[in-house]
């Protein structure tokens, strides 16, 4: 089931990133041949790169649209059905693009690209819950961990794919664009196989016989007392789901808002999007041809997946807490790194093949830790009622960023250069040492206690003040005193 759910994922996410890059100059070309059919006169650059920056951003529009929808949409029809719905949106997407070139209409790929936007959001957020909430506590973080893994797997196909040899020439593109709609389809086909998650049957449905053969589905028949106690325990604490405005201002949650705030920004501000940007400079520094550096871009992809399925292995053994502080730590030191050789590589005619073997070490620094280990902390330090609440959040904050950073950094680089790196330095050296303080260990611990333990630290305050008036309000003992 983590296999099905990952390829109509978080796969897409990482699909959908990488492969729009190897379509951009069959695009642009398709764009003003079609003007010119249609007007007589070639596009002007300037609308062009107008129409290519929309084909581009539209994606992020629909994400952000879907993200705020989801919500709404698992809370009503669970997460089961909201992927199969949002997996008929894919497909239509896909099939709209891959009939753009036939129909000489580069609009199709503008709205094909929004839906896809919509769809993925939806599947990007649901993936990790969805894995999380069917999986036995011994195994939540490992299970948790996958969705990195998939991430980066789209990534590694967006670029296989997008290689000339495969689709990302001038008569295959459109297949190309369209090609995300086979893992949809996929999981269309195979996911109504499976359960919907015992935490939602139980919790959301009050179906516990449901959930009894929901667990048993998943794992294996025993009778699963534990944990259906546990369930029993989160829902007497529960009142209802929670909406997005009254997670913001639940204080038993405020702790919990701060880390998820803190991880979303910081996942803005690793660099980690700007270092795959900066790879085609630093390769082209070192002298490599211009036909050689998809294929070196490809293996820096190749080490992000492969230390993810490292963070996934190693997560349980270590634990979240660790591999998200320790991770940020040592990305940014390889960051200060970064900047050092990239300001000494006129120097030195070997320091370019430096700064290569650094941005190797940066990828598979985050892969290893705050890649896996962000989604399941996302997953874990919210409950059933707050949880999909809590991920709309992240994922506008997340939309947002991406947006911003994609707005404002070029700037940033055309007037400080590679000391640009230096900013996110900063916030990862920062990150690091707040999430050392504030984020507890959640390794080995149900739902429940992670809460308990958060509602210790959010009301730290008033229970030291309550033991103060128990205190001195006990005849008794004030009398020994």
């Amino acid at each position: 089931m983590m296999l099905v759910l990952g390829i109509g994922g978080s796969l897409q996410a990482g699909f959908q990133g990488s492969m729009i890059t190897y379509t951009s100059v069959h695009v642009k070309t398709f764009i003003n041949e079609s003007w010119l059919e249609r007007s007589g006169m070639p596009v002007h650059p300037e609308s062009l790169t107008l129409f290519w920056a929309s084909i581009v951003s539209i994606f992020s529009l629909g994400g952000l649209l879907g993200t705020m929808a989801s919500g709404y949409f698992t809370t009503k029809f669970g997460k089961k059905k909201c992927l199969l719905g949002t997996n008929l949106i894919m497909l239509s997407g896909a099939v709209i693009m891959g009939f753009s070139k036939v129909a000489n209409s580069f609009e199709l790929i503008l709205a094909g690209r929004f839906l896809c936007g919509i769809s993925t959001s939806i599947c990007v957020l649901l993936h990790p819950q969805y894995v999380g909430e069917i999986s036995p506590k011994k195994l939540r973080g490992f299970a948790n961990s996958t969705a990195s893994i998939f991430w980066s797997l789209g990534k590694v196909l967006g670029q296989v794919m997008g290689q000339r040899e495969f689709l990302g020439n001038a008569s295959l593109w459109p297949l190309l664009l369209a090609s995300h709609g086979v893992t949809a389809l996929l999981q269309l086909l195979t996911l109504p196989f499976f359960p919907e998650s015992p935490p939602h049957l139980f919790l959301s449905k009050g179906d516990e016989e449901g959930c009894r053969k929901a667990m048993k589905t998943l794992w294996g028949r025993g009778p699963h007392q534990v944990e259906l106690d546990d369930l029993r325990k989160q829902q007497s604490a529960l009142w209802s789901t929670k909406s997005v405005l009254e997670v913001m201002k639940d204080p038993a949650l405020r702790r919990q808002l701060y880390i998820l705030f803190l991880l979303a920004v910081t996942l803005q501000l690793t660099g980690i999007h700007t270092i795959y940007s900066y790879t085609f400079e630093v390769l082209q520094t070192v002298g490599f041809d211009d036909d050689h550096i998809p294929a070196l871009s490809l293996g820096i992809s190749l080490s992000e997946l492969l230390s993810a399925v490292f963070c996934s292995v190693v997560i349980e053994r270590f634990g979240r807490r660790v591999l998200l502080w320790g991770g940020y730590g040592l990305m940014a030191t390889v960051l200060a790194a970064v900047t050092l050789t990239i300001s000494l590589q006129h120097s030195f005619s070997w320091m370019p093949y430096c700064s290569l073997a650094l941005i190797f070490c940066f990828v598979i620094c985050f892969g290893a830790g705050p890649a896996g280990a962000g989604a399941s902390v996302r997953m874990e330090i919210f409950d059933q009622s707050s949880r999909s609440s809590s991920y709309v959040i992240s994922g506008v904050l997340n939309w947002i960023g991406f947006f911003s950073i994609g707005m404002v950094f070029p700037f940033v680089v055309e007037r400080i250069h590679q000391f640009s790196f230096l900013i996110f330095m900063g916030t990862l050296y920062v990150s690091a040492i707040v999430i050392y303080f504030i984020l507890p260990e959640t390794k080995g611990k149900s739902i429940l206690e992670i809460r308990e333990e958060f509602d210790k630290l959010n009301f730290k305050k008033k229970q030291a003040l309550g033991s103060e008036t128990s205190f001195a309000g006990d005849p008794v003992l004030c009398t020994k005193l």
